[in-house]
């Protein structure tokens, strides 16, 4: 089957929950996940509702070839990796926490492509095992990571930081450099990473920025900095969407192969059925 007649893939892009004008419950994601998502990575993007009673994993996993973990202004809850909330941990969505982290789980262990972004970061992380860090800015030694308050989009979204990637690991083969500057934005961060993360790319301070999950038999990857951000002309971003793109195609292809291969299956059991009836 060639690519070109299946389609192009379908990315599930987790929503966050917002209230307008304090009553009016939304569901949404910023403009740019999607537009990296259908402009750099060529595929059909789709938000998903943070509300675990509206479908499960798997309905979800059936719907999408794969998922866009992005940012978002509440934190993970605490209670997720065994912790008391504190003042410093913030605001929570508990129900994108329901929706994400079993996800994440879900499509690591068959290897369906998924993209952690900021807090999709921190999901991965949490989704298998790891902790937080509430305030990375209060740690000794660490910059402060959190968006300027002022200034315009462009200024807030500017490149600040170089990552420092393991010579000849995912993400460097990826960029093609060791060393990549980004858009690193966030006030949380990496306590414990989890036994099933390895860590691939470290901020100036130590901070971790670049990760996948060991063992997963596909695209299972997460940065803490923000490539939706111009990702269409940034070389950093653009190499990421692109690699997560492909990544899509490959798994909508062989879900293709496999569909086809079933219902070839049926059709003929179902013939020989028809031939025994008529023996």
């Amino acid at each position: 089957m060639q690519e070109n007649e299946m389609g192009r893939p379908v990315v599930g892009i987790i929503g966050n929950s917002y209230l307008i004008d304090n009553q009016y419950p939304v569901h949404a994601t910023g403009s740019m996940n999607s537009e990296a998502i259908s402009v750099v990575s060529d595929a059909i993007p789709m938000m998903i509702p943070a509300d675990p009673d509206l479908f499960t994993p798997h309905e979800l996993m059936s719907a999408c070839d794969g998922f866009l973990f992005t940012g978002g202004r509440p934190n993970i809850h605490p209670e997720e990796y065994g912790e008391p909330a504190t003042e410093a941990h913030g605001t929570f969505d508990r129900s994108r926490d329901k929706v994400a982290l079993g996800l994440i789980r879900e499509c690591a262990a068959i290897g369906q492509p998924i993209l952690g972004v900021c807090r999709g970061f921190q999901e991965f992380n949490v989704a298998l095992g790891g902790t937080l860090h509430p305030e990375i800015r209060e740690l000794p030694g660490r910059l402060n990571h959190r968006m300027p308050p002022d200034g315009s989009l462009e200024e807030k979204f500017a490149l600040r930081h170089a990552i420092s990637l393991k010579p000849g690991g995912v993400f460097s083969r990826i960029f093609e450099a060791d060393v990549v500057m980004v858009n690193s934005l966030h006030g949380q961060g990496i306590k414990k990473a989890a036994p099933g993360i390895s860590v691939d790319g470290f901020a100036p301070d130590g901070t971790e920025e670049a990760i996948f999950v060991k063992d997963a038999p596909g695209f299972a990857l997460a940065v803490q900095w923000h490539p939706e951000f111009n990702a269409a002309d940034d070389p950093v971003s653009r190499k990421l969407f692109k690699s997560f793109g492909a990544a899509l195609r490959k798994w909508r292809s062989r879900s293709r192969i496999q569909s086809a291969n079933q219902a070839s299956s049926q059709e003929k059991l179902l013939e020989s059925a028809k031939a025994n009836w008529t023996a």
